[in-house]
């Protein structure tokens, strides 16, 4: 990330402590998993063009907000296809017993592999991950967002996103894993779906899935 001219900011939204980022580049505003609390997070990026909200897959601790969110700020909302279903029911009793803000709207944008979102001078490209949820992504930063990639819940420090609710695949989510460690550079901080941020070097070296 070019500290120069972009900023990364966060919010911990829901009873889960998910992140919600918003990357700001020239003005303009990528948010990633507005999981709740939209109308407070679209109260403090008052001062930029959010361009897009987007989501790392459907579940509905990140994509609580959404709706709300878009309906403030006007911009479009994208999403995995294989998820683009799940996300209408997150204001509905989960299978965990969980129900979030709202549910989403219809996806203004399905993304798919290589898909690439421009926000300012950065851009963020698609990385299908699925395993956690079917339509599981990563956004990988390029641009003047190189160096930072939103993993969702696919990887947390030490570990990885639970498989064992509807549509998981643990298989997937290795093979996922995996992928990542190849394609994604040692020196990129991850943003994760909940906790603290990580890099990839220090998950090739202490992630016991990624070896």
């Amino acid at each position: 990330m070019d500290e120069k001219t972009d900023e990364l900011r966060r919010y911990v939204v829901t009873p889960l402590a998910t992140n919600c980022y918003a990357y700001v580049s020239a003005g303009e505003c990528l948010v990633v998993d507005p999981g709740g609390s939209g109308a407070q997070v679209a109260e403090h990026l008052g001062d930029v063009r959010v361009v897009c909200v987007a989501a790392t897959h459907g579940h509905g601790d990140h994509v609580g907000g959404v709706a709300v969110l878009c309906r403030e700020t006007g911009a479009p909302f994208a999403i995995h296809a294989a998820d683009a279903e799940l996300v209408r029911h997150a204001g509905e009793m989960s299978e965990v017993g969980r129900s979030y803000d709202e549910n989403a709207p219809a996806a203004d944008r399905t993304l798919a592999e290589g898909d690439v979102i421009a926000v300012g001078t950065a851009t963020f490209t698609v990385m299908e991950t699925p395993g956690h949820t079917p339509g599981g992504i990563v956004l990988v930063g390029g641009g003047t967002a190189e160096g930072v990639a939103f993993v969702g819940d696919t990887l947390f420090p030490g570990s990885h996103g639970r498989t064992d609710l509807a549509g998981g695949n643990e298989s997937q989510i290795m093979a996922s894993l995996s992928r990542m460690a190849e394609e994604i550079a040692p020196e990129t901080t991850l943003l994760c779906g909940h906790g603290p941020a990580t890099t990839m070097a220090r998950e090739l070296v202490a992630n016991p899935f990624l070896r």
